[in-house]
């Protein structure tokens, strides 16, 4: 969605005042409507931080799993011109650390990784759920348009 076409707020919706006219709705339906529009915004968009807060969190996760994995690379040329310098044995035993280190950072990067697609889907469902909403509201916005429109013609 484009921002820069409709920003409405939770507090745009509360101090939305409407004309009052003969044939007009029911105030009492309109503040109703308002109040509850508004709950609903309010909490799309705390649900919607606490997705990217929580984006943010696994994205820096992420980040330091990379850090390590750096880390341990580097930790396996070192090794590997240590076991250069070693005995046979010690060779060995390099080469299952090695290893070891190598399925930690394929099991960290892959629950990342995991994790990550998660809040992806979480978010995309997240704004979809949001568009339909607004597709709603829209929809319901015209139909009542139309209504005062045809209201409006009948008085002509």
């Amino acid at each position: 969605m484009n921002d820069d076409v409709f920003n409405l707020t939770p507090h745009d919706i509360r101090k939305q005042e409407f004309r009052k006219s003969l044939r007009g709705y029911e105030t009492d339906g309109v503040e109703d409507f308002r109040v509850r529009a508004a709950d609903a915004l309010e909490r799309a968009i705390r649900d919607r931080q606490v997705l990217e807060e929580r984006l943010s969190a696994l994205t820096e996760q992420l980040r330091v799993f990379r850090e390590r994995e750096k880390a341990m690379n580097e930790a396996l040329v070192a090794a590997q011109q240590l076991r250069q310098d070693t005995r046979a044995a010690a060779e060995r035993e390099g080469q299952v650390i090695v290893r070891e280190a190598q399925a930690e950072a394929k099991r960290l990067l892959d629950e990342a990784h995991a994790a990550q697609t998660a809040v992806q889907t979480k978010m995309a469902e997240t704004e979809r759920q949001f568009q339909q909403y607004v597709g709603g509201f829209r929809a319901l916005l015209e139909r009542q348009l139309a209504e005062l429109r045809a209201l409006d013609s009948k008085r002509d």
